[in-house]
């Protein structure tokens, strides 16, 4: 029997039985155990994505793979003779989900180990990088561009500064009833100071290889709503299909801390392409309150619940002067929720000094739901204080597979010495009735990182310019099959700089794994060259988790290049994840193509791409959105789909 003959390559069982109907047996050995054992006869008119065009294999217009020559031919020519041929690397797509075909990477030192008779039992070791697609622009022309209800010019008069062309801070949910549905949002023409003219979405119905961008819901006046500004956009679909845009609007007022502000919700029932007029879940027009950094979960157990979850930010027991002093530092709509607890505790010990009456602060967690689908929603309501000159940001719901939603947030505690800025949460155990602990949270972990003391965590390499990034704040995913928790954010225990921070929970919450870094940025003498910021986190159907996050790795020193990179973990089949170990995470894949400078970011508060991009499961592969700069003050959202591998080994006859 020939070598190739007798080889092609394990893969990982993907669904609960062997599904060989389409496929003769004479083309298909399942060993036993949950791993599959493949081998492919040329003259097989298709398999699961690939096809045999000219003499050999390709993939289809919905698969990749690469051809690795037959072990005993010495080349790829002799598959037109009827040879058997290995594969690496192809990957089971939308279109046929019960297949549970997924080869991984085969490497030339693999085949010399056979050929050396080295014949060993497969292991599953450290998941390579995923094969990706091509680069997808999903932003166009501003929509905006003729709107004039808005002012710019009076706006501008007051001291902002409007970025045209400019798309920022994208996120991303694919819907879970049709994977090849997927809606991207953003804000388009960034503010200086706080917020962008509009929320814009985007829709595709090919699993992200084109993308239609449609008229936007109206959460601003240049999408006939009633507010200036629209920031802090959030998707999510139902396991219906439904989907929910979230959106805080509001006008701005550079005189006053507060103001007009909203939280608004806008559904489609068609996957993206139509809005419905939005529901305000609240409205206010306090000039020391802000509610700030919202986001949104469609319950995937359960299509009647959607949750909505954010921190408001309140002053009180604050002079004149005071708030003076305040709006003078706080211009940035960003800074006002993340760095005020900095500003009132330096304004408090300046008091102090001169026994005068110090400012004070809270910003409490705030929650709400619907209960039928997002026709109505509950009276908003606080479901943690922290407690006066403490806030919380950054809140998140998570829902496990079994329905128990756990409530994240970033919480920031100004202490005697000095602020502790932790991961935690509350959970609730009946749908968001209620949450506990009653009184208290949960901290899963503590974060490091220089944006606590500094305007940013990150600064360019070379001229050190602020990089307004994910600082403070975290990225959260759950396991749909097991419930398994993660979390990711920027820290700087690793070296000094921020870098990327994984932790992980195989026990509902109850306890997390010491933090790792995960970015494999390379060692540099610039050491700010081994930053990485705003990262994501998402698992696919498999339970294979992938991150995504910029770095500086490129930079060489004619600009601040910048690039997108993405990393994998498989964690396993056991009850505990391995992703807790760094050795497990694969090798990145760059997602930009080429590198881009950073300084042509828009200056929001420091060079700005987003306090978040986003980054969802497309099935078992991932769909990460993010942006990149392409002129001065002008970023463009883009995608690129990337296909999970597991690793290929060898087995006996």
């Amino acid at each position: 029997m020939a070598l190739a003959d007798r080889f092609v390559g394990y893969v990982r069982k993907s669904g609960a039985t062997n599904r060989t109907d389409r496929r003769s047996r004479d083309d298909i050995k399942l060993p036993p155990r949950d791993l599959h054992l493949f081998r492919i006869r040329d003259s097989s008119p298709r398999l699961n994505g690939l096809k045999f065009v000219n003499s050999r294999w390709a993939p289809s217009a919905r698969a990749a793979c690469i051809l690795v020559p037959s072990l005993d031919s010495g080349g790829a020519s002799n598959a037109a003779k009827g040879e058997w041929s290995m594969f690496a690397q192809t990957h089971r797509r939308r279109m046929d989900r019960d297949a549970p075909l997924m080869f991984g990477a085969a490497s030339i030192a693999l085949g010399t180990a056979i050929l050396l008779g080295i014949m060993a039992t497969t292991t599953i070791a450290a998941a390579d990088p995923p094969v990706v697609g091509p680069l997808t622009q999903i932003s166009g022309p501003s929509p905006f561009g003729g709107c004039v209800v808005d002012d710019v010019p009076g706006q501008e008069a007051e001291g902002s500064l409007n970025f045209p062309d400019s798309e920022i801070e994208p996120y991303v949910h694919v819907n879970p009833a049709n994977l090849d549905n997927a809606i991207a949002v953003w804000q388009q023409d960034r503010w200086s100071d706080g917020g962008s003219r509009g929320l814009v979405s985007a829709v595709s119905y090919n699993g992200g290889e084109t993308w239609q961008t449609v008229t936007p819901p109206q959460f601003s006046v240049c999408s006939d709503g009633i507010f200036e500004r629209a920031t802090d956009p959030w998707i999510s679909f139902g396991p219906s299909g439904d989907a929910y845009f979230m959106s805080l609007s509001f006008d701005s007022d550079p005189a006053i801390f507060g103001g007009h502000n909203a939280m608004l919700v806008s559904k489609s029932t068609d996957g993206g392409f139509t809005w419905e007029p939005p529901a305000t879940l609240i409205e206010e027009d306090n000039p020391l309150a802000l509610n700030d950094k919202n986001s949104l979960t469609a319950d995937p157990t359960n299509a009647h619940l959607v949750y909505a979850i954010w921190d408001r930010l309140e002053l009180f027991q604050v002079t004149p002067l005071q708030l003076a002093a305040l709006g003078a530092t706080m211009r940035f709509e960003h800074e006002r929720a993340v760095m005020v607890g900095q500003q009132l505790r330096r304004m408090q010990m300046a008091s102090a000094a001169v026994a005068a009456e110090p400012p004070q602060f809270k910003g409490p967690t705030y929650f709400t739901r619907s209960t039928n689908g997002g026709q109505t929603w509950e009276l908003p309501h606080i479901i943690y204080d922290p407690g006066a000159d403490n806030q919380t940001i950054n809140n998140v719901i998570e829902v496990l597979p079994n329905g128990t939603i756990l409530a994240f947030f970033t919480e920031i505690l100004n202490t005697s010495r000095g602020p502790v800025v932790n991961i935690s949460f509350k959970r609730s155990f009946d749908q968001g009735f209620s949450f506990k602990p009653t009184s208290g949270r949960i901290r899963a972990v503590r974060i490091f990182t220089n944006a606590i003391f500094n305007q940013t965590g990150v600064v360019t390499p070379n001229e050190e310019l602020p990089v307004r990034d994910g600082g403070i704040l975290f990225d959260s995913a759950v396991d749909p099959n097991n419930g398994n928790l993660y979390l990711v954010w920027q820290d700087n225990r690793f070296n000094g700089v921020d870098q990327i921070a994984f932790s992980q929970s195989t026990d509902h919450g109850n306890s997390w794994s010491r933090p790792i870094k995960i970015n494999h940025t390379p060692d540099r003498i610039n050491l700010l060259r081994t930053q990485a910021f705003v990262p994501t986190v998402a698992v696919n159907d498999d339970g294979l988790v992938a991150v995504t996050y910029y770095d500086f790795r490129k930079d060489n020193g004619t600009a601040e290049l910048t690039d997108q990179w993405i990393t994998l973990c498989d964690p396993g089949t056991g009850k505990k994840s391995q992703c807790d170990h760094a050795k497990n995470w694969s090798q990145d894949r760059r997602l930009t193509d080429t590198s881009f400078d950073i300084r042509n970011a828009p200056d929001a508060g420091g060079l700005f791409l987003g306090d978040y991009v986003g980054q969802a499961a497309a099935g078992t592969d991932l769909l990460p959105v993010f942006g990149i700069v392409d002129g001065p003050g002008q970023t463009s959202i883009f995608s690129r789909r990337a296909m999970p591998t597991v690793a290929v080994s060898a087995l006996t006859e």
